[in-house]
């Protein structure tokens, strides 16, 4: 049982970190965009690394040295968060589908 609820905190740990990283992806691409005419601007970019020790990514912003916005990288960029960020909300609900089978049988 001790396992089990260890599996159920580790997929919303996975999870949370994938809303996480989507969620700065969006926000980081959206700056991209706003700063589109702005001169001498360079496009931020989102790292995204595998975090065993914590379970989940590990996501930062920073600059990707390439001067100028592309908008249709953009949209691709923005689409592809959108993709995560729903998978992350689908390894959540079934995270808590599992919880809630497993306090049924436990009942």
């Amino acid at each position: 049982m001790a396992d089990t609820i260890g599996i159920m905190t580790a997929l919303a740990s996975i999870a949370r970190s994938g809303l996480d990283a989507a969620q700065l992806r969006l926000g980081t691409s959206a700056h991209n965009v706003a700063n589109l005419n702005t001169p001498g601007f360079a496009r931020q970019a989102v790292d995204q690394q595998a975090a065993p020790a914590q379970g989940g990514v590990q996501a930062r912003a920073g600059r990707s040295g390439q001067p100028g916005v592309a908008l249709e990288a953009e949209a691709v960029e923005q689409m592809a968060a959108t993709y995560a960020f729903k998978a992350s909300l689908l390894v959540l609900r079934t995270a808590d589908e599992m919880a809630g089978s497993l306090l049924d049988v436990c009942a």
